[in-house]
């Protein structure tokens, strides 16, 4: 298996996060914080692992990325734009009406979105659904999934982890994208999720914790997944910021779904702009 170099992901990510910007500086607002903290998971994901064919997006043998936490739709629509899914330029129609790009990850609109999400807590299931019916076939598919932390306080994301471990789908590679916030608050002041792989452990799952912005422990965390399945579903948690890749964004009390006033993307750009030169990528965002 050939794959990329830190380098070559770094900027991939840098790449993905210019386009989550592009989109919802475009529509003034979105869900930025926890779509940011993905770009370098997505990097990873797509460039090394992802079977997929953008020319054919619903191509039966191809590998599945559900999103479970689909607010965050910008990461994955700025990642499958990179890959030619669709012109880049449609980012810039994020959550419009009658959108070609919703506010949340939707299938039946976006090519190379495997299911329609939105209503947390769900998304998992339906991974699990995915991966049994590989199991099924007897494909070698893998199928990805994205949680998220707040999300995690669902009683169904724990139904859908013990039906994993259950039916032995060591096809399923997930990620909590454990940012420590939500929409309301902290974790821990709003429901605390505790220690996250060795919950995820207890049910019967492979688990580990990854710095988010670690594209070669990401990279690593995968691989290993793969090679080792002993029979059991995989959960990466990384260690993420929420909206990380961009200081300004970091730096905000709530930064779950905000407006994004001219100020504030002339902050962001800067941000990556410095970035950009110094991975030698180039800073386009209108």
């Amino acid at each position: 298996m050939n794959l990329h170099n830190q380098l070559e992901l770094e900027k991939t990510a840098l790449k993905i996060r210019i386009g989550i910007i592009r989109a919802i500086s475009a529509n003034h607002g979105g869900h930025i914080g926890g779509s940011l903290d993905l770009a370098d998971m997505m990097a990873v994901v797509y460039s090394d692992f992802m079977r997929v064919d953008p020319q054919n997006p619903r191509w039966e043998d191809r590998d599945f990325m559900i999103f479970s936490k689909g607010h965050a739709g910008p990461a994955l629509y700025a990642t499958l734009a990179l890959q030619r899914f669709f012109p880049y330029e449609r980012l810039e129609n994020l959550n419009n009406s009658n959108s070609l790009l919703p506010g949340h990850c939707d299938r039946n609109k976006v090519p190379g979105v495997d299911a329609t999400t939105g209503s947390l807590g769900q998304g998992l299931s339906i991974a699990c659904g995915v991966a049994l019916g590989a199991k099924v076939r007897n494909t070698d598919q893998r199928i990805f999934c994205v949680t998220g932390d707040g999300e995690s306080a669902e009683g169904q994301i724990w139904e859908a982890v013990q039906c994993a471990a259950h039916f032995k789908l060591d096809n399923l590679i997930a990620f909590l994208d454990w940012n420590k916030m939500q929409i309301d608050g902290t974790n821990k002041k709003v429901m605390d999720l505790g220690d996250p792989v060795a919950k995820y452990q207890a049910f019967g799952w492979n688990s580990c914790l990854v710095k988010g912005t670690d594209v070669i422990g990401i990279q690593k965390a995968i691989l290993h997944a793969i090679e080792n399945p002993n029979q059991k579903p995989t959960m990466i948690v990384l260690d993420t910021i929420k909206g990380q890749g961009a200081k300004c964004i970091m730096d905000l009390a709530n930064n779950h779904c905000i407006g994004f006033p001219d100020e504030l993307k002339e902050k962001v750009v800067d941000e990556l702009v410095i970035q950009g030169k110094k991975l030698d990528v180039e800073v386009c965002i209108k």
